[in-house]
């Protein structure tokens, strides 16, 4: 059988054509949407492709070319801090120096007086701001702990669902709604499957609007009622990386999976979300003793 082209120079390619348009739209908002089309990648994928092989978030990433840009123009010009603190995005002086400070371990004005420093911050990337040139390349970070992914053919998954909207923090009030809607029909027990769908990146999407789905697999005599609907999960190749530990720290395993591990698999992303099962129960267990196996939805090996 061969593949697409999905090797790591292919990822590798779409994501410098994502680094040098951020640097030609610095004074613009980034949009996912945009960064994911420009990348021919998922939205439901790309941030944590981005942060897996680039070492840093895309918000943390247009954040530090901002401010290594600022540093330059504190050298090479004599514009008002306060002005270039507005164009690197800061609504005033304070927070822009809070920032610059963290980055650059001085604040702006020592910054501008002191001879010798160096206007970029030290990142895994070795991707800088530069005023002339566009990015050419850039450094992968290399995952320093083995990962053990399988892949698996799957059947499609009849499942009923409640939706979540907000923080995933608070999914558990909803779980807690929705098992007790389907546990007084009877349609909690025997051999079901307890599934987590999560449609955005809290990297990216504001809190408030983060969309989860809650869901539980059932038969084809069950029927969406209220709150409570249907859907499909769609079967065929998954590749499955369990995660151990907290729920709050599944977004690292995201990452590792898609940013790490994808690059070298000679694997293509489907564009549909991926979906988390659960393997136990968060009201019986330790939160470092739940087990939850990620799948991200492969396409199909071409021949």
């Amino acid at each position: 059988m061969r593949t697409k082209p999905t090797t790591l120079r292919f990822y590798k390619e779409c994501l410098l054509r994502v680094l040098v348009h951020i640097q030609q739209h610095l004074d613009e908002p980034i949009e996912l949407q945009t960064l994911a089309r420009t990348a021919c990648l998922s939205p439901h994928h790309f941030h944590h492709v981005f942060t897996g092989m680039l070492g840093e978030s895309v918000a943390g990433h247009v954040r530090r070319l901002r401010l290594e840009r600022a540093a330059m123009r504190l050298k090479l010009s004599t514009t008002p801090v306060v002005q270039i603190a507005f164009g690197a995005g800061y609504e005033t002086h304070e927070s822009f120096t809070r920032a610059f400070r963290s980055a650059f371990g001085i604040s702006p004005i020592q910054f501008r007086k002191q001879k010798g420093v160096s206007v970029r911050v030290e990142t895994p990337s070795a991707v800088h701001y530069s005023p002339k040139e566009r990015p050419t390349k850039f450094r992968v970070v290399k995952s320093e702990k083995s990962m053990n992914v399988t892949i698996k053919q799957i059947k499609p998954l009849r499942v009923a669902f409640m939706r979540h909207v907000g923080h995933y923090n608070k999914v558990g009030k909803t779980w807690d709604h929705f098992l007790v809607s389907l546990g007084k029909d009877g349609f909690i027990g025997g051999s079901v499957q307890f599934i987590g769908i999560t449609h955005d990146d809290p990297g990216v999407t504001p809190q408030t609007k983060l969309r989860y789905d809650a869901c539980v697999t059932v038969d084809e005599k069950f029927r969406a009622s209220g709150e409570i609907g249907v859907q499909k999960i769609a079967g065929g190749d998954y590749a499955v990386l369990t995660h151990f530990g907290p729920y709050e720290s599944l977004g690292r395993s995201y990452t590792e999976l898609l940013g790490q591990w994808l690059p070298r698999s000679r694997r293509c992303l489907r564009p549909v979300p991926c979906f988390e099962l659960y393997l136990n129960s968060p009201e019986s267990t330790d939160p470092e003793d739940l087990v939850t196996d990620i799948h991200a939805p492969l396409e199909p090996l071409t021949i």
